[in-house]
């Protein structure tokens, strides 16, 4: 089993019981994955948007259990302590901990996007997140104007969503 399967495997364990959070994060990391390898990142880059995509939420249940709320901005600060350690515990290279946790912390920052892989996370994360959130025509074309940015991730937002012509 190499790192990425082991983190998957405790993420779920992180997630235990709860099958939506589990089925939105396997979901980011696959679009992530695909949306990367679409648009030719390197193989660090790629391993390090993935450990992100899977560890993206990480966030939410301590946040929860401290604010009893799990917004945007407390997943953010909440998120990089837990995601250290699991990344840690497994293996993984400082750098990749530090651009992981980095990402975690700006996941929900939609401004000053600063890299490919924190460009590909955000995108990921909102095509699943239109799709669990029911979007509408409108909040998609909204999306698609203001977030998506990659070839890759505007081409998946297509075909997710509907013709060409309304997004």
């Amino acid at each position: 089993m190499d790192q990425l399967d082991a983190l998957a495997l405790r993420m779920m364990e992180h997630d235990s019981g709860d099958p939506r959070r589990i089925q939105h994060f396997l979901k980011v990391h696959t679009l992530a994955r695909l949306i990367g390898r679409a648009e030719g990142l390197d193989g660090q880059t790629l391993l390090t948007l993935e450990a992100a995509a899977l560890t993206h939420d990480i966030g939410i249940r301590p946040a929860e259990q401290k604010y009893g709320s799990c917004a945007g901005p407390l997943q953010e600060q909440e998120g990089p302590a837990p995601a250290r350690a699991m990344l840690a515990e497994l293996g993984f290279d400082a750098a990749l901990i530090e651009r992981v946790c980095w990402l975690i912390a700006h996941h929900h920052t939609y401004e000053n996007v600063v890299g490919l892989d924190y460009r590909i996370l955000l995108e990921a994360d909102f095509l699943v997140n239109l799709y669990e959130g029911g979007a509408d025509c409108d909040k998609v074309l909204s999306a698609y104007e203001s977030i998506f940015r990659t070839e890759a991730g505007r081409r998946i937002c297509r075909i997710m969503f509907g013709p060409g012509d309304r997004a």
